[in-house]
């Protein structure tokens, strides 16, 4: 549906008795994280195909900026899995549908975790949310010294050129039973982006309340990053989804990165 449509929809459905409510708080917002993202079978199936191919006798797997546990749902009846993110809230989610899991509350420029794993993974460009390349490189850090020897390190990113293409498009808009979400991603100077998310949850009647978030990210060349991770990984390979050719115009790069 294009954004003058949605609106359009909107104010036809919400006319006369709409009440809505900016909330700004992201405390509240985790909870749509799960519903705005969707299956996530498919990227979790990838991750685990790319350690099967490239570390094959991994037992242990710990995922950075895990979000509310997703694909650690996946991955577990596979792997021993553990789970870091710095969000009490996402954690929170992530704990309940998985209390099986062992899950840490760190940042993952510096997380310390008293163990090495022969595995760790970083996915849905959660490193994009990184706003600077010094941080960037403290995660690559802070990874190397929790790998096992010959352990593998796997992360996705948002590129240049994807990030740059949504710019100039229009907003996008989905409905979840009674609620909407409507996202647009404006910027660009300097690879600096920014998501704009608003849901409007359905209340009573033809009520509405609003949530508003504002996601940073950036993007960098990818030779940029190759570069940095060859510092602290013996073999570093670029893989484009779909035996694409990799390239800073690809909608979304894999890094796979061998101690």
């Amino acid at each position: 549906m294009c954004y003058g449509c949605f609106i359009g929809a909107l104010a036809h459905r919400t006319m006369n008795r709409t009440k809505i409510t900016p909330v700004i708080p992201y405390e509240q917002f985790s909870r749509f994280y799960d519903i705005v993202m969707g299956d996530r079978s498919y990227a979790a199936n990838f991750i685990r195909g790319l350690i099967a191919q490239y570390k094959p006798e991994a037992k242990t797997v710990l995922e950075i900026a895990c979000g509310t546990g997703a694909i650690l749902g996946f991955l577990a009846d596979t792997y021993e899995v553990t789970g870091l993110d710095n969000s009490r809230q996402m954690l929170a989610l992530a704990r309940k549908k998985l209390p099986h899991i062992r899950f840490y509350q760190q940042p993952m420029t510096s997380f310390h975790v008293a163990k090495q794993f022969d595995a760790i993974v970083c996915v849905f460009d959660s490193i994009n949310h990184l706003l600077s390349f010094v941080e960037w490189k403290k995660v690559f850090r802070q990874v190397a010294l929790h790998l096992n020897h010959d352990g593998l390190f796997v992360f996705d990113v948002n590129t240049l050129g994807k990030l740059q293409r949504l710019t100039k498009g229009p907003a996008w808009s989905k409905e979840f039973d009674r609620d909407l979400v409507i996202i647009k991603v404006t910027g660009g100077r300097r690879g600096n982006f920014e998501w704009d998310v608003k849901i409007f949850e359905h209340q009573k009647n033809n009520q509405y309340k609003l949530f508003h978030e504002t996601i940073k990210e950036i993007a960098l060349p990818y030779n940029r990053i190759v570069t940095s991770l060859r510092a602290r990984f013996k073999h570093v390979k670029v893989i484009a989804p779909r035996g694409a050719r990799p390239s800073d115009q690809s909608e979304r790069l894999y890094f796979v990165c061998k101690k």
